[in-house]
Protein backbone atom coordinates (compact mmCIF):
# COMPACT_ATOMS: atom_id res chain seq x y z
CA UNK A 1 0.00 0.00 0.00
CA UNK A 2 1.52 3.57 -0.75
CA UNK A 3 0.96 6.14 2.23
CA UNK A 4 1.00 9.42 1.51
CA UNK A 5 1.92 12.52 4.17
CA UNK A 6 -0.26 14.99 4.77
CA UNK A 7 0.69 18.54 5.86
CA UNK A 8 -2.26 21.43 6.43
CA UNK A 9 -2.19 24.98 7.44
CA UNK A 10 -5.22 26.12 9.55
CA UNK A 11 -7.82 25.65 6.87
CA UNK A 12 -8.25 24.99 3.38
CA UNK A 13 -9.84 26.75 0.69
CA UNK A 14 -11.58 24.83 -1.76
CA UNK A 15 -13.19 26.02 -4.72
CA UNK A 16 -16.38 24.20 -6.00
CA UNK A 17 -17.91 25.75 -9.71
CA UNK A 18 -16.18 28.92 -9.25
CA UNK A 19 -17.39 29.38 -5.12
CA UNK A 20 -14.85 29.17 -2.76
CA UNK A 21 -15.41 27.81 1.00
CA UNK A 22 -12.97 27.41 3.67
CA UNK A 23 -13.00 24.32 5.39
CA UNK A 24 -11.62 23.10 8.77
CA UNK A 25 -8.45 20.95 8.93
CA UNK A 26 -9.57 17.88 10.52
CA UNK A 27 -12.75 17.52 8.24
CA UNK A 28 -10.32 18.83 5.13
CA UNK A 29 -7.91 15.97 6.25
CA UNK A 30 -11.11 13.42 6.42
CA UNK A 31 -12.20 14.27 2.93
CA UNK A 32 -9.01 13.93 1.48
CA UNK A 33 -8.07 10.28 2.77
CA UNK A 34 -8.35 8.06 -0.57
CA UNK A 35 -8.98 10.61 -2.86
CA UNK A 36 -6.48 12.94 -4.49
CA UNK A 37 -5.78 15.30 -7.25
CA UNK A 38 -2.23 15.23 -8.10
CA UNK A 39 -0.23 18.36 -8.00
CA UNK A 40 -0.25 20.30 -11.47
CA UNK A 41 3.37 20.06 -12.92
CA UNK A 42 5.74 23.50 -12.93
CA UNK A 43 3.31 25.07 -10.29
CA UNK A 44 4.89 26.16 -7.11
CA UNK A 45 3.33 24.74 -4.05
CA UNK A 46 2.75 27.27 -1.50
CA UNK A 47 1.10 24.08 0.85
CA UNK A 48 2.08 20.76 0.53
CA UNK A 49 -0.71 18.55 0.36
CA UNK A 50 -0.17 15.13 0.08
CA UNK A 51 -3.01 12.26 0.64
CA UNK A 52 -2.99 9.24 2.29
CA UNK A 53 -4.14 6.30 -0.30
CA UNK A 54 -7.43 4.12 0.30
CA UNK A 55 -6.83 0.31 0.50
CA UNK A 56 -7.13 -1.04 -3.32
CA UNK A 57 -8.08 -4.14 -4.01
CA UNK A 58 -7.24 -5.34 -7.49
CA UNK A 59 -8.63 -8.84 -7.77
CA UNK A 60 -12.11 -9.17 -8.51
CA UNK A 61 -14.64 -8.86 -5.94
CA UNK A 62 -15.41 -12.83 -6.35
CA UNK A 63 -12.20 -13.83 -5.45
CA UNK A 64 -12.36 -12.74 -1.83
CA UNK A 65 -16.47 -13.89 -1.61
CA UNK A 66 -17.63 -15.87 1.59
CA UNK A 67 -18.05 -16.12 5.30
CA UNK A 68 -16.53 -13.19 7.45
CA UNK A 69 -15.20 -11.14 4.40
CA UNK A 70 -16.51 -7.90 2.39
CA UNK A 71 -17.14 -7.73 -1.16
CA UNK A 72 -17.22 -4.28 -3.40
CA UNK A 73 -21.36 -3.71 -3.90
CA UNK A 74 -20.27 -0.40 -5.64
CA UNK A 75 -21.00 2.55 -6.74
CA UNK A 76 -17.85 1.61 -9.46
CA UNK A 77 -15.36 4.66 -10.79
CA UNK A 78 -11.93 5.80 -9.80
CA UNK A 79 -9.91 8.64 -10.55
CA UNK A 80 -8.83 8.14 -14.48
CA UNK A 81 -5.71 10.41 -15.23
CA UNK A 82 -4.83 9.23 -18.32
CA UNK A 83 -6.69 6.95 -21.36
CA UNK A 84 -5.44 5.46 -24.64
CA UNK A 85 -7.01 3.71 -27.28
CA UNK A 86 -5.33 0.61 -29.66
CA UNK A 87 -5.26 1.98 -32.88
CA UNK A 88 -6.01 -1.19 -34.77
CA UNK A 89 -7.96 -2.29 -32.33
CA UNK A 90 -10.55 0.67 -30.78
CA UNK A 91 -12.34 -1.29 -28.49
CA UNK A 92 -9.00 -2.09 -26.57
CA UNK A 93 -8.82 0.75 -23.88
CA UNK A 94 -6.32 1.39 -21.56
CA UNK A 95 -6.88 3.52 -18.17
CA UNK A 96 -4.27 5.16 -15.80
CA UNK A 97 -5.56 5.78 -12.46
CA UNK A 98 -4.42 7.68 -9.10
CA UNK A 99 -4.41 5.00 -7.16
CA UNK A 100 -5.24 1.90 -8.49
CA UNK A 101 -2.91 1.08 -11.36
CA UNK A 102 -3.57 0.59 -15.11
CA UNK A 103 -6.85 -1.16 -16.18
CA UNK A 104 -7.75 -2.60 -20.05
CA UNK A 105 -11.14 -2.59 -21.38
CA UNK A 106 -11.43 -5.03 -24.73
CA UNK A 107 -15.42 -4.27 -25.30
CA UNK A 108 -15.36 -0.46 -25.38
CA UNK A 109 -15.30 0.45 -21.64
CA UNK A 110 -18.20 -2.32 -20.71
CA UNK A 111 -15.89 -4.30 -18.66
CA UNK A 112 -12.23 -3.42 -16.94
CA UNK A 113 -10.20 -5.37 -16.04
CA UNK A 114 -6.52 -4.69 -13.67
CA UNK A 115 -3.27 -5.20 -15.37
CA UNK A 116 -1.34 -4.47 -12.99
CA UNK A 117 1.70 -7.21 -12.83
CA UNK A 118 5.25 -5.91 -12.40
CA UNK A 119 3.70 -2.54 -12.21
CA UNK A 120 5.74 -1.44 -8.83
CA UNK A 121 3.49 1.91 -8.85
CA UNK A 122 0.04 2.37 -9.51
CA UNK A 123 0.00 5.98 -9.77
CA UNK A 124 -0.54 6.48 -13.51
CA UNK A 125 -0.10 9.75 -14.75
CA UNK A 126 0.29 8.93 -18.85
CA UNK A 127 -0.16 5.70 -21.37
CA UNK A 128 1.15 5.94 -25.11
CA UNK A 129 0.70 3.04 -27.67
CA UNK A 130 2.82 1.73 -30.25
CA UNK A 131 1.39 3.19 -33.46
CA UNK A 132 3.13 -0.12 -35.42
CA UNK A 133 3.23 -2.31 -32.52
CA UNK A 134 -0.03 -1.68 -30.26
CA UNK A 135 0.81 -4.57 -28.03
CA UNK A 136 3.52 -2.54 -26.73
CA UNK A 137 2.34 0.37 -24.69
CA UNK A 138 4.41 2.86 -22.14
CA UNK A 139 2.98 4.02 -18.39
CA UNK A 140 4.62 7.06 -16.81
CA UNK A 141 3.35 6.79 -13.07
CA UNK A 142 4.59 8.74 -9.93
CA UNK A 143 7.31 6.29 -9.26
CA UNK A 144 8.92 5.97 -12.85
CA UNK A 145 8.37 5.13 -16.57
CA UNK A 146 7.30 1.02 -17.35
CA UNK A 147 7.03 -0.85 -20.16
CA UNK A 148 4.78 -3.58 -21.64
CA UNK A 149 5.29 -5.84 -24.30
CA UNK A 150 2.20 -7.94 -24.23
CA UNK A 151 -0.84 -5.83 -24.08
CA UNK A 152 -0.40 -4.58 -20.42
CA UNK A 153 -0.38 -8.35 -19.07
CA UNK A 154 3.13 -7.73 -17.44
CA UNK A 155 5.69 -4.62 -17.49
CA UNK A 156 9.16 -3.76 -16.37
CA UNK A 157 10.27 -0.71 -15.18
CA UNK A 158 12.95 1.19 -17.82
CA UNK A 159 14.52 4.08 -15.72
CA UNK A 160 18.05 4.38 -16.73
CA UNK A 161 19.32 7.74 -16.47
CA UNK A 162 15.98 9.29 -15.75
CA UNK A 163 17.11 11.53 -12.41
CA UNK A 164 13.52 12.36 -11.40
CA UNK A 165 10.44 9.41 -11.64
CA UNK A 166 7.54 11.44 -11.43
CA UNK A 167 6.37 10.91 -15.17
CA UNK A 168 3.86 13.30 -16.24
CA UNK A 169 3.61 12.95 -20.16
CA UNK A 170 4.79 10.65 -22.81
CA UNK A 171 5.18 11.20 -26.34
CA UNK A 172 6.26 8.75 -29.13
CA UNK A 173 8.06 9.94 -32.58
CA UNK A 174 5.15 8.32 -34.75
CA UNK A 175 7.81 7.36 -37.74
CA UNK A 176 10.29 5.69 -35.38
CA UNK A 177 8.49 4.35 -32.29
CA UNK A 178 11.36 3.30 -30.47
CA UNK A 179 12.25 7.18 -29.77
CA UNK A 180 10.51 8.16 -26.58
CA UNK A 181 9.91 11.50 -24.84
CA UNK A 182 9.36 11.60 -21.41
CA UNK A 183 7.44 14.99 -19.31
CA UNK A 184 8.71 14.93 -15.62
CA UNK A 185 9.05 17.12 -12.85
CA UNK A 186 12.72 17.43 -13.79
CA UNK A 187 12.44 18.26 -17.53
CA UNK A 188 12.10 16.00 -20.38
CA UNK A 189 13.85 12.96 -21.09
CA UNK A 190 14.38 10.98 -24.23
CA UNK A 191 14.78 7.21 -24.99
CA UNK A 192 15.95 5.74 -28.87
CA UNK A 193 16.02 2.56 -27.56
CA UNK A 194 12.32 2.17 -26.68
CA UNK A 195 12.85 3.25 -23.19
CA UNK A 196 15.99 1.02 -22.05
CA UNK A 197 17.85 4.35 -21.19
CA UNK A 198 17.21 7.95 -21.03
CA UNK A 199 18.75 10.85 -21.45
CA UNK A 200 18.08 14.31 -20.25
CA UNK A 201 17.46 17.17 -22.72
CA UNK A 202 16.93 20.25 -21.02
CA UNK A 203 18.84 23.00 -23.12
CA UNK A 204 16.99 26.32 -23.08
CA UNK A 205 14.01 25.21 -20.70
CA UNK A 206 12.92 27.73 -18.31
CA UNK A 207 10.67 25.44 -16.49
CA UNK A 208 11.52 21.96 -15.96
CA UNK A 209 8.25 20.53 -14.79
CA UNK A 210 6.70 18.99 -18.01
CA UNK A 211 2.78 19.55 -17.39
CA UNK A 212 2.23 17.46 -21.68
CA UNK A 213 3.99 16.81 -24.84
CA UNK A 214 3.00 16.86 -28.42
CA UNK A 215 5.18 15.97 -31.69
CA UNK A 216 4.57 17.26 -35.16
CA UNK A 217 3.36 14.20 -37.16
CA UNK A 218 4.39 15.64 -40.50
CA UNK A 219 7.98 16.81 -38.33
CA UNK A 220 8.98 14.51 -35.50
CA UNK A 221 11.53 16.21 -34.84
CA UNK A 222 9.33 19.59 -33.97
CA UNK A 223 8.22 18.62 -30.60
CA UNK A 224 6.54 20.90 -27.68
CA UNK A 225 6.82 20.75 -24.25
CA UNK A 226 3.81 22.64 -22.09
CA UNK A 227 4.82 23.78 -18.51
CA UNK A 228 4.99 27.96 -17.23
CA UNK A 229 3.99 28.29 -20.84
CA UNK A 230 5.16 26.49 -24.43
CA UNK A 231 8.43 25.58 -25.24
CA UNK A 232 9.26 24.09 -28.62
CA UNK A 233 12.46 22.11 -30.18
CA UNK A 234 12.54 21.73 -33.82
CA UNK A 235 16.03 18.90 -33.46
CA UNK A 236 14.53 16.23 -31.07
CA UNK A 237 14.65 18.20 -28.13
CA UNK A 238 18.07 18.90 -28.09
CA UNK A 239 17.41 22.61 -27.57
CA UNK A 240 14.19 24.54 -26.53
CA UNK A 241 12.94 27.67 -27.41
CA UNK A 242 10.31 29.92 -25.36
CA UNK A 243 6.99 30.39 -27.58
CA UNK A 244 4.70 32.37 -25.55
CA UNK A 245 3.60 35.41 -27.27
CA UNK A 246 0.00 36.28 -26.48
CA UNK A 247 0.53 33.79 -23.59
CA UNK A 248 -0.11 34.77 -20.17
CA UNK A 249 3.07 35.62 -17.99
CA UNK A 250 1.93 33.68 -15.44
CA UNK A 251 -0.36 30.94 -17.55
CA UNK A 252 0.30 27.66 -16.64
CA UNK A 253 -0.14 25.26 -19.74
CA UNK A 254 -1.28 21.74 -18.82
CA UNK A 255 -2.81 20.28 -22.25
CA UNK A 256 -0.94 20.71 -26.14
CA UNK A 257 -2.81 19.29 -29.13
CA UNK A 258 -1.94 19.60 -32.82
CA UNK A 259 -4.24 19.68 -35.80
CA UNK A 260 -2.74 16.33 -37.81
CA UNK A 261 -4.24 18.35 -41.08
CA UNK A 262 -2.12 21.53 -40.75
CA UNK A 263 0.42 20.69 -37.52
CA UNK A 264 1.53 24.92 -37.54
CA UNK A 265 -2.14 25.02 -35.75
CA UNK A 266 -1.84 23.99 -32.11
CA UNK A 267 -4.04 24.64 -29.37
CA UNK A 268 -3.20 25.17 -25.52
CA UNK A 269 -4.96 24.06 -22.69
CA UNK A 270 -4.02 26.74 -19.47
CA UNK A 271 -4.81 27.26 -16.10
CA UNK A 272 -4.76 30.27 -13.91
CA UNK A 273 -4.21 33.78 -14.72
CA UNK A 274 -5.21 34.03 -18.27
CA UNK A 275 -6.82 30.56 -18.52
CA UNK A 276 -8.87 29.13 -20.90
CA UNK A 277 -7.86 27.72 -24.55
CA UNK A 278 -5.68 29.48 -26.95
CA UNK A 279 -4.48 28.87 -30.22
CA UNK A 280 -1.61 29.30 -32.79
CA UNK A 281 -1.88 28.96 -36.77
CA UNK A 282 2.28 29.61 -36.90
CA UNK A 283 3.79 26.91 -34.83
CA UNK A 284 3.51 28.75 -31.71
CA UNK A 285 5.02 31.87 -32.55
CA UNK A 286 1.72 33.51 -31.81
CA UNK A 287 -1.11 32.81 -29.91
CA UNK A 288 -4.12 34.15 -29.43
CA UNK A 289 -7.21 33.49 -26.57
CA UNK A 290 -10.39 31.19 -27.87
CA UNK A 291 -12.55 31.38 -24.97
CA UNK A 292 -16.17 32.61 -26.46
CA UNK A 293 -18.49 30.06 -24.56
CA UNK A 294 -15.67 28.52 -22.33
CA UNK A 295 -16.59 28.51 -18.84
CA UNK A 296 -14.23 26.63 -17.62
CA UNK A 297 -11.01 28.48 -17.72
CA UNK A 298 -8.76 25.51 -16.37
CA UNK A 299 -8.39 23.51 -19.34
CA UNK A 300 -7.13 20.04 -18.86
CA UNK A 301 -7.40 18.11 -21.71
CA UNK A 302 -7.62 18.59 -25.31
CA UNK A 303 -8.66 16.24 -27.90
CA UNK A 304 -9.50 17.08 -31.98
CA UNK A 305 -11.36 14.57 -34.55
CA UNK A 306 -8.65 12.97 -36.80
CA UNK A 307 -11.66 13.10 -39.68
CA UNK A 308 -12.59 16.61 -38.73
CA UNK A 309 -9.71 19.03 -36.79
CA UNK A 310 -11.86 21.67 -36.80
CA UNK A 311 -14.12 19.79 -34.15
CA UNK A 312 -12.08 19.77 -31.30
CA UNK A 313 -13.20 19.43 -27.27
CA UNK A 314 -11.73 20.60 -24.36
CA UNK A 315 -11.87 18.76 -21.11
CA UNK A 316 -12.01 21.43 -18.14
CA UNK A 317 -11.35 21.34 -14.24
CA UNK A 318 -15.42 23.02 -13.21
CA UNK A 319 -17.05 22.79 -15.73
CA UNK A 320 -16.65 19.31 -17.55
CA UNK A 321 -16.39 18.48 -21.57
CA UNK A 322 -17.10 21.42 -24.28
CA UNK A 323 -17.26 20.92 -27.89
CA UNK A 324 -16.36 23.69 -30.67
CA UNK A 325 -16.76 22.90 -34.41
CA UNK A 326 -15.15 26.01 -35.77
CA UNK A 327 -11.95 25.54 -34.96
CA UNK A 328 -11.93 27.02 -31.10
CA UNK A 329 -13.61 29.98 -32.22
CA UNK A 330 -16.76 29.18 -30.33
CA UNK A 331 -17.33 26.53 -27.79
CA UNK A 332 -20.43 24.93 -26.47
CA UNK A 333 -21.31 22.57 -23.00
CA UNK A 334 -21.43 19.22 -24.10
CA UNK A 335 -21.96 17.48 -20.68
CA UNK A 336 -25.71 15.38 -20.27
CA UNK A 337 -24.88 12.42 -18.13
CA UNK A 338 -21.34 13.59 -16.94
CA UNK A 339 -21.32 13.20 -12.87
CA UNK A 340 -21.87 16.55 -10.67
CA UNK A 341 -18.65 18.60 -10.33
CA UNK A 342 -16.75 16.26 -12.78
CA UNK A 343 -13.43 17.39 -12.87
CA UNK A 344 -12.03 15.85 -17.05
CA UNK A 345 -8.20 15.03 -16.83
CA UNK A 346 -8.47 12.86 -20.26
CA UNK A 347 -10.30 12.72 -23.03
CA UNK A 348 -9.44 9.80 -26.15
CA UNK A 349 -11.06 9.82 -29.97
CA UNK A 350 -11.50 6.30 -30.91
CA UNK A 351 -9.66 7.11 -34.50
CA UNK A 352 -12.14 4.92 -36.23
CA UNK A 353 -15.51 6.41 -35.00
CA UNK A 354 -14.68 10.03 -33.88
CA UNK A 355 -18.59 10.10 -32.57
CA UNK A 356 -16.86 8.14 -29.81
CA UNK A 357 -15.45 9.69 -26.98
CA UNK A 358 -14.30 9.00 -23.68
CA UNK A 359 -13.52 11.11 -20.67
CA UNK A 360 -11.54 10.23 -18.43
CA UNK A 361 -12.58 12.28 -14.71
CA UNK A 362 -11.44 12.83 -11.43
CA UNK A 363 -11.02 15.42 -8.29
CA UNK A 364 -11.49 18.95 -8.69
CA UNK A 365 -8.47 21.53 -7.52
CA UNK A 366 -7.19 19.09 -4.77
CA UNK A 367 -10.95 18.14 -3.78
CA UNK A 368 -12.53 14.95 -4.07
CA UNK A 369 -15.47 14.43 -6.33
CA UNK A 370 -16.66 10.83 -7.83
CA UNK A 371 -14.15 9.55 -10.19
CA UNK A 372 -14.62 6.91 -13.54
CA UNK A 373 -14.87 6.97 -16.96
CA UNK A 374 -17.47 8.34 -18.92
CA UNK A 375 -18.40 7.35 -22.98
CA UNK A 376 -20.30 9.39 -25.69
CA UNK A 377 -21.11 7.67 -28.52
CA UNK A 378 -22.72 10.57 -30.43
CA UNK A 379 -19.70 13.47 -30.30
CA UNK A 380 -20.51 14.19 -26.73
CA UNK A 381 -24.44 15.11 -26.95
CA UNK A 382 -24.68 12.56 -23.98
CA UNK A 383 -22.43 10.66 -21.95
CA UNK A 384 -23.04 7.08 -19.98
CA UNK A 385 -20.45 6.08 -17.22
CA UNK A 386 -18.73 2.73 -18.01
CA UNK A 387 -17.30 1.72 -14.70
CA UNK A 388 -17.66 -2.09 -14.72
CA UNK A 389 -14.52 -2.95 -12.93
CA UNK A 390 -13.38 -0.16 -11.84
CA UNK A 391 -12.74 0.34 -7.90
CA UNK A 392 -15.03 1.74 -6.31
CA UNK A 393 -16.02 5.48 -5.99
CA UNK A 394 -15.28 7.39 -2.95
CA UNK A 395 -18.27 7.23 -0.65
CA UNK A 396 -18.41 9.07 2.86
CA UNK A 397 -22.48 8.30 3.26
CA UNK A 398 -24.82 4.86 3.63
CA UNK A 399 -28.07 5.06 4.07
CA UNK A 400 -30.78 1.75 4.48
CA UNK A 401 -34.60 2.22 3.96
CA UNK A 402 -35.75 1.46 7.41
CA UNK A 403 -39.01 -0.36 6.05
CA UNK A 404 -37.38 -2.02 2.98
CA UNK A 405 -33.70 -2.37 3.98
CA UNK A 406 -33.11 -3.80 0.68
CA UNK A 407 -32.67 -0.07 -1.05
CA UNK A 408 -29.91 1.54 -0.49
CA UNK A 409 -28.39 5.34 -0.57
CA UNK A 410 -24.79 5.94 -1.06
CA UNK A 411 -23.80 9.83 -0.58
CA UNK A 412 -20.50 10.57 -2.73
CA UNK A 413 -18.52 13.49 -3.84
CA UNK A 414 -20.76 12.69 -7.46
CA UNK A 415 -24.01 13.03 -5.82
CA UNK A 416 -26.11 10.01 -4.58
CA UNK A 417 -26.45 6.57 -6.04
CA UNK A 418 -29.46 4.13 -4.42
CA UNK A 419 -30.00 0.40 -5.07
CA UNK A 420 -33.43 -1.35 -4.75
CA UNK A 421 -31.36 -4.60 -4.80
CA UNK A 422 -28.85 -4.39 -1.66
CA UNK A 423 -26.29 -2.77 -3.50
CA UNK A 424 -26.06 -5.50 -6.79
CA UNK A 425 -26.89 -2.31 -9.14
CA UNK A 426 -26.79 1.11 -8.76
CA UNK A 427 -28.35 4.24 -9.85
CA UNK A 428 -27.84 7.79 -9.98
CA UNK A 429 -30.83 10.25 -7.93
CA UNK A 430 -29.16 13.45 -8.27
CA UNK A 431 -31.96 15.27 -9.77
CA UNK A 432 -32.20 19.10 -8.29
CA UNK A 433 -28.71 18.62 -6.34
CA UNK A 434 -26.04 20.81 -7.54
CA UNK A 435 -23.16 19.95 -4.91
CA UNK A 436 -21.42 16.31 -4.10
CA UNK A 437 -22.99 14.66 -0.85
CA UNK A 438 -20.84 13.76 2.44
CA UNK A 439 -23.87 12.80 4.70
CA UNK A 440 -27.08 11.29 4.46
CA UNK A 441 -30.59 10.87 6.58
CA UNK A 442 -34.09 9.07 6.15
CA UNK A 443 -37.18 9.88 8.15
CA UNK A 444 -38.20 6.94 10.27
CA UNK A 445 -41.80 7.69 9.52
CA UNK A 446 -41.88 8.60 5.88
CA UNK A 447 -38.39 6.77 4.78
CA UNK A 448 -39.49 8.47 1.12
CA UNK A 449 -38.22 11.49 2.87
CA UNK A 450 -34.89 11.97 2.54
CA UNK A 451 -31.89 15.04 3.65
CA UNK A 452 -28.60 15.36 2.10
CA UNK A 453 -25.62 16.93 3.61
CA UNK A 454 -23.52 18.36 0.95
CA UNK A 455 -19.92 20.07 0.70
CA UNK A 456 -20.84 23.61 0.00
CA UNK A 457 -24.67 24.31 0.19
CA UNK A 458 -25.80 22.89 2.59
CA UNK A 459 -28.76 20.81 3.20
CA UNK A 460 -31.23 19.42 0.31
CA UNK A 461 -34.70 17.31 0.77
CA UNK A 462 -36.21 14.74 -1.07
CA UNK A 463 -39.84 13.37 -0.10
CA UNK A 464 -39.74 10.78 -3.52
CA UNK A 465 -37.46 8.36 -2.35
CA UNK A 466 -34.46 10.65 -4.11
CA UNK A 467 -35.94 11.15 -7.29
CA UNK A 468 -35.40 14.82 -6.95
CA UNK A 469 -34.01 17.20 -4.49
CA UNK A 470 -34.99 20.59 -3.05
CA UNK A 471 -32.37 23.03 -1.39
CA UNK A 472 -33.52 23.40 2.65
CA UNK A 473 -31.21 25.71 3.85
CA UNK A 474 -32.81 28.67 5.04
CA UNK A 475 -30.61 29.98 8.07
CA UNK A 476 -27.70 27.52 7.04
CA UNK A 477 -24.21 28.49 5.69
CA UNK A 478 -21.31 26.85 4.20
CA UNK A 479 -21.31 22.52 4.03
CA UNK A 480 -23.18 20.19 6.15
CA UNK A 481 -21.22 17.34 7.24
CA UNK A 482 -23.37 14.94 9.57
CA UNK A 483 -27.13 14.95 9.63
CA UNK A 484 -29.55 13.55 12.62
CA UNK A 485 -33.18 13.15 12.89
CA UNK A 486 -35.68 12.99 16.06
CA UNK A 487 -36.68 9.48 15.34
CA UNK A 488 -39.77 10.34 17.75
CA UNK A 489 -40.26 13.85 15.85
CA UNK A 490 -38.88 13.36 12.44
CA UNK A 491 -39.71 17.00 11.82
CA UNK A 492 -36.55 18.11 14.27
CA UNK A 493 -33.68 17.30 12.35
CA UNK A 494 -29.46 18.24 13.26
CA UNK A 495 -27.03 19.54 10.69
CA UNK A 496 -23.33 20.02 11.70
CA UNK A 497 -20.83 22.39 10.36
CA UNK A 498 -17.96 24.47 9.97
CA UNK A 499 -20.35 26.70 12.44
CA UNK A 500 -21.32 24.42 14.69
CA UNK A 501 -24.65 22.65 15.04
CA UNK A 502 -27.65 23.53 13.64
CA UNK A 503 -31.58 22.72 14.21
CA UNK A 504 -34.79 22.51 12.43
CA UNK A 505 -37.93 21.66 13.31
CA UNK A 506 -39.78 22.16 10.59
CA UNK A 507 -38.47 19.17 8.48
CA UNK A 508 -35.67 21.55 7.09
CA UNK A 509 -37.51 24.51 6.06
CA UNK A 510 -35.42 26.69 8.23
CA UNK A 511 -32.56 26.40 10.74
CA UNK A 512 -31.11 28.01 14.01
CA UNK A 513 -27.86 28.18 15.39
CA UNK A 514 -27.75 25.37 18.32
CA UNK A 515 -24.31 26.38 20.00
CA UNK A 516 -24.84 27.22 23.65
CA UNK A 517 -21.80 25.96 25.65
CA UNK A 518 -20.02 24.10 22.35
CA UNK A 519 -16.15 25.62 22.93
CA UNK A 520 -15.54 24.17 19.76
CA UNK A 521 -17.72 24.68 16.53
CA UNK A 522 -16.39 22.37 13.95
CA UNK A 523 -18.46 19.78 14.44
CA UNK A 524 -18.05 16.16 12.19
CA UNK A 525 -20.61 14.05 13.81
CA UNK A 526 -23.96 13.69 15.61
CA UNK A 527 -25.62 11.50 17.12
CA UNK A 528 -28.87 11.14 19.21
CA UNK A 529 -29.92 9.01 21.91
CA UNK A 530 -32.68 6.76 20.32
CA UNK A 531 -34.49 6.12 24.18
CA UNK A 532 -34.03 9.89 25.16
CA UNK A 533 -34.04 11.95 21.78
CA UNK A 534 -33.73 14.99 23.96
CA UNK A 535 -30.18 13.88 24.46
CA UNK A 536 -27.62 14.99 21.05
CA UNK A 537 -23.79 13.87 20.84
CA UNK A 538 -21.68 16.17 18.55
CA UNK A 539 -18.09 15.08 17.87
CA UNK A 540 -15.58 17.86 17.38
CA UNK A 541 -11.94 18.63 17.16
CA UNK A 542 -12.23 19.37 20.72
CA UNK A 543 -13.74 16.16 21.72
CA UNK A 544 -17.22 14.79 22.26
CA UNK A 545 -20.31 17.16 23.70
CA UNK A 546 -23.98 15.99 24.87
CA UNK A 547 -26.72 18.31 24.89
CA UNK A 548 -29.27 17.00 27.46
CA UNK A 549 -32.49 19.11 26.96
CA UNK A 550 -35.86 18.25 28.57
CA UNK A 551 -38.70 15.96 27.41
CA UNK A 552 -41.00 18.40 25.47
CA UNK A 553 -44.12 18.26 28.01
CA UNK A 554 -41.03 19.62 30.60
CA UNK A 555 -39.00 21.73 28.78
CA UNK A 556 -37.65 24.59 30.71
CA UNK A 557 -34.54 25.75 29.14
CA UNK A 558 -32.34 29.18 30.41
CA UNK A 559 -32.30 32.32 28.49
CA UNK A 560 -31.62 31.39 24.93
CA UNK A 561 -33.62 28.56 24.57
CA UNK A 562 -30.76 25.80 24.67
CA UNK A 563 -29.26 24.04 27.50
CA UNK A 564 -25.23 24.29 27.78
CA UNK A 565 -23.61 21.37 26.16
CA UNK A 566 -20.98 19.46 28.81
CA UNK A 567 -17.63 18.06 27.30
CA UNK A 568 -17.88 14.11 28.30
CA UNK A 569 -14.42 13.32 26.30
CA UNK A 570 -11.05 15.57 26.32
CA UNK A 571 -9.30 16.91 23.22
CA UNK A 572 -6.85 13.99 21.96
Amino acid sequence: MTSYVIRFSQAITVMDNGASARLPLAFARRLAIGSARRPRRGARATTAIALVALFSALLPADSFAGVNTWTTSGPEGENVYSLAIDPSAPATLYAGTFFNGIFKSINGGQRWTAVNAGLTNTGVYALAIDPLAPATLYAGTSGGFFKSIDGGQSWTAFNAGMTDLRVNALAIDPSAPSTLYAGTDDGVFKSINGGQSWTAINSGLGYLGAAALAIDPSAPATLYMASGGVFKSINGGQSWTAVNSGLAYTTSVLALAIDPSASATLYAGTGGHGGGISKSSDGGQSWTAFNAGLTGLRVNALAIDPSTPATLYAGSAFDGVFKSINGGQSWTAINFGLTITTEINALAIDPSAPITLYAGTGIVSGFPVSGGIFKSSNGGQSWTAINAGLPNTTVYALAIDPSAPATLYAGTVGGIFKSSNGGQSWTPVNAGLTNGVVALAIDPSAPTTLYAGTFFEGVFKSINGGQSWTAANAGLTGGAYALAIDPLAPATLYASTGGGVFKSSNGGQSWTAFNAGLTSTTVYALAIDPTAPTTLYAGTDGGVFDYEGQPARLQILPAGGQRRPRQVAPRR
